[in-house]
């Protein structure tokens, strides 16, 4: 089977329904789909509709509290912890976002963290939800297996833990942010398996130091930090500000949901929204955004350098080729999602309407 291009909105209502199928409320099931399909749309294809399979795996064994109480336990002005009582983490960082935003549109920042959590896709969805009420959104996250030991070591004690920063600018593509402190997120490693793709060297490595490059030995291995010992030393603090700080799983506590399905993963999350308008007039922190940005496409470049990029600008490209032709979806993962939705008895994806 070729590679399909598939509508947004045509896989959105078939991950609704496969929610709604496997015991989710339909207004929950309504939001995981929208930010799942959103995934898929801005490109983050390692966290985009290939998780769908691992989810229904660990909502069939229990592994996921399908009817959450998802609620502020702690709060201050500028500040919110949430439980997420082991619901979706799109649910728990959802709603993490609305009470950011609405709490630094009175105190000009807001920080929310939240506990007993679980995987939520890309960072940047997050960032991009204060992005999009004109306000620098971050976002930090433990990651939802380990992938990386202490510099020097070779027990497994930190994950991915990611960072995603969002920042409205004016006239020019929103500059977006979104990074693993691994060289690679494990998502990338999963997303290249699927396409029957090798990894580049400085990816992953092996227990005896040497390059790994078959994405199916990943287990072999473990994931190398950007910036040698420096994004060891990241990964740890935002592992501590994600995690830790929250009450959530850090370190060894950390549950490896790709081999246990039924352990609460307790995944702690934190978005920060911070209002430029705080700061001074909005419209001339957009154009100053701007300006920075057309400095930094139009500066120098290298030989054979073509462009010089900007964080989220492929995304936003990528996002606009999407939306305007569909998704394009690996071959492999539309013969699992056929085979997942007649296991369902749902409608197949094509035949969704």
């Amino acid at each position: 089977m070729a590679e399909a291009r598939i509508p947004a909105a045509q896989l959105r209502r078939f991950v609704t329904t496969a929610m709604e199928r496997l015991g989710m409320r339909s207004d929950h099931a309504a939001t995981v789909a929208a930010l799942m399909t959103e995934a898929e749309v801005q490109g983050s294809d390692g966290h985009g509709v290939i998780r769908l399979l691992p989810y229904a795996r660990r909502i069939k064994a229990g592994g996921i509290n399908l009817k959450p109480d998802i609620r502020v336990v702690k709060e201050k002005a500028a500040m919110a912890l949430i439980d997420g009582d082991n619901g979706m983490g799109h649910l728990v960082m959802k709603k993490a976002a609305e009470i950011a935003i609405a709490k630094a549109r009175q105190c000009g920042i807001a920080w929310v963290g939240a506990r007993l959590s679980n995987h939520a896709g890309p960072a940047s969805l997050y960032a991009r939800m204060a992005q999009a009420q004109d306000m620098v959104g971050m976002y930090f996250a433990v990651g939802n297996a380990n992938h990386l030991p202490p510099w020097g070591g070779l027990d497994m004690l930190l994950s991915t833990n990611p960072i995603a920063v969002a920042v409205p600018a004016g006239e020019e593509p929103p500059v977006v942010l979104d990074m693993a402190t691994t060289v690679a997120a494990y998502g990338k490693v999963k997303a290249k398996a699927q396409r029957g793709e090798q990894m580049p060297v400085g990816w992953m490595i092996d227990r005896q130091g040497q390059p790994l490059t078959d994405p199916k030995r990943s287990e072999e291995g473990f994931l190398m930090p950007i910036g040698g010992y420096k994004g060891y030393g990241l990964a740890l603090v935002v592992g501590i500000l994600a995690g830790t700080l929250n009450g959530a799983a850090m370190g060894s506590e950390t549950i490896d949901f790709n081999h246990d399905d039924v352990s609460v993963t307790n995944t702690g999350q934190a978005i920060v929204a911070i209002d430029p308008d705080a700061f001074g007039d909005l419209d001339e922190f957009k154009a100053r955004v701007d300006k920075l940005v057309r400095e930094m496409r139009g500066s120098a470049r290298m030989p054979g350098v073509d462009r010089i990029w900007l964080p989220g600008e492929q995304s936003h490209a990528k996002r606009l080729d999407n939306e305007r032709f569909g998704l394009e979806l690996p071959a492999a993962l539309h013969t699992q999602l056929d085979a997942f939705a007649r296991d369902l008895g749902i409608p197949l994806l094509q035949d969704t309407e």
